[in-house]
């Protein structure tokens, strides 16, 4: 046995590990599970399922990945679980596999899942998220790239969080999060853009803020003209050729949110000049 697997891990002899893998002690990884190069597997880990993990990864203490869904209409299907690159996925983590045959859970890339966070069949969770310590996530829940998610936050099934949102720590969502956005509260409301998280990403100065200034007067449109949502969204779409802005785009292609649970309301919000 390598050097880099304790002798107290228990590793079917199915599952395909890349030499360079580590994996602590008392780990137990199953017969269908596939491990990238560089990975670090914790002591006490878990790892089932037909269970893909990627390059890079570090899976901390006691967490438990590609188990059965927890949906009591689940019935056994070979489902799965689909980890990208470079994510580090902090102790007691629990990702489910998806309901149904041929579906899978899906992590991206270089994201951080901190301790207790659950996350439940047939999520997708983009590239660069934080999800911050016991969030839990329904089943069927879409976080898309660069959302930040605080802590002890629940999120119901079926709901959809866009790019760049900021969803404040011990909200309740069950709706979506517009793109962007600062969300936070109980019930959780719309509050502002979110400033902070743009200003990091390097949209407010990409094309010399014009991203920026698109989606500040979107947002105005939408939370503070009291207009109603669908006249707001017409009177966006006046602003200019917003298929050329692509960030504006995304916003109000999500916006629209047909055949979702619809969008969290912006009672309250505001938006900062600076």
């Amino acid at each position: 046995m390598p050097a880099a697997i304790h002798p107290t891990a228990v590793i079917h002899p199915g599952a395909e590990l890349h030499p360079t893998v580590r994996v602590g002690a008392y780990a137990v990884i199953g017969p269908q599970v596939k491990i990238g190069a560089d990975t670090v597997i914790d002591s006490h880990v878990v790892i089932d399922g037909d269970t893909v993990i990627g390059d890079r990864n570090h899976i901390f203490v006691g967490a438990a990945i590609g188990l059965d869904s927890q949906d009591l209409k689940y019935t056994g299907e070979p489902s799965q679980v689909r980890i990208g690159n470079d994510n580090r996925i902090r102790e007691y983590v629990t990702i489910n596999r998806a309901n149904q045959a041929g579906k899978a859970t899906q992590i991206g890339n270089q994201n951080l899942i901190m301790a207790y966070v659950h996350i439940a069949h047939d999520c997708v969770v983009g590239d660069r998220v934080v999800i911050a310590n016991a969030v839990s996530v329904g089943g069927h829940v879409v976080i898309e790239s660069q959302a930040v998610i605080g802590g002890m936050v629940g999120i119901h099934q079926f709901v959809q969080i866009g790019r760049l949102a900021m969803v404040g720590a011990m909200s309740r969502i069950d709706r979506d999060v517009p793109p962007f956005v600062l969300v936070e509260g109980h019930p959780a409301r719309v509050r502002s853009l979110n400033l902070v998280g743009l200003k990091r990403s390097g949209l407010m100065t990409e094309a010399n803020g014009q991203p920026f200034r698109a989606l500040k007067k979107a947002f105005r449109l939408l939370y503070r003209s009291g207009l109603s949502f669908s006249e707001a969204l017409a009177q966006v779409e006046l602003l200019g050729d917003y298929d050329c802005i692509q960030h504006l785009h995304h916003f109000l292609q999500f916006s629209r949110c047909e055949g979702r649970r619809g969008l969290i309301p912006g009672k309250g919000a505001t938006l900062e000049d600076g």
